[in-house]
């Protein structure tokens, strides 16, 4: 969607239950935590990774004009970018079962 460069946060469901139940069983820590995969990627590396795994093409983007022209002020959120990563997760121990975007998708 829109130029593909910006970046989308994603985490597999079953490495976010952990992750919650990790936290919740851990005294020692508090605050906020980012819940989301290792390793940052972007809407065109997520795109191209939902195309090999549901063997769909990924042929072209949506450009921006149109997603503002169909969502309005909501397109912020479609097109907005934010290069996340679960330093504070990792320090406390925890472990991805689905670190990778094609493992996620396919747990899912």
């Amino acid at each position: 969607m829109g130029d593909g460069r910006q970046y989308w946060s994603y985490i597999a469901l079953h490495d976010e239950v952990a992750a919650l139940r990790h936290l919740l069983e851990r005294d020692d820590l508090s605050g906020p935590f980012n819940l989301t995969a290792p390793e940052p990627l972007t809407n065109r590396e997520v795109t191209a990774a939902m195309g090999r795994v549901l063997h769909r093409p990924t042929l072209f983007p949506v450009p921006a004009p149109v997603l503002r022209g169909v969502l309005g002020e909501m397109a912020g959120d479609v097109l907005g970018s934010a290069r996340v990563v679960p330093k504070r997760l990792l320090e406390s121990g925890f472990t991805f079962a689905f670190p990778g975007i094609e493992d996620a998708l396919r747990a899912a």
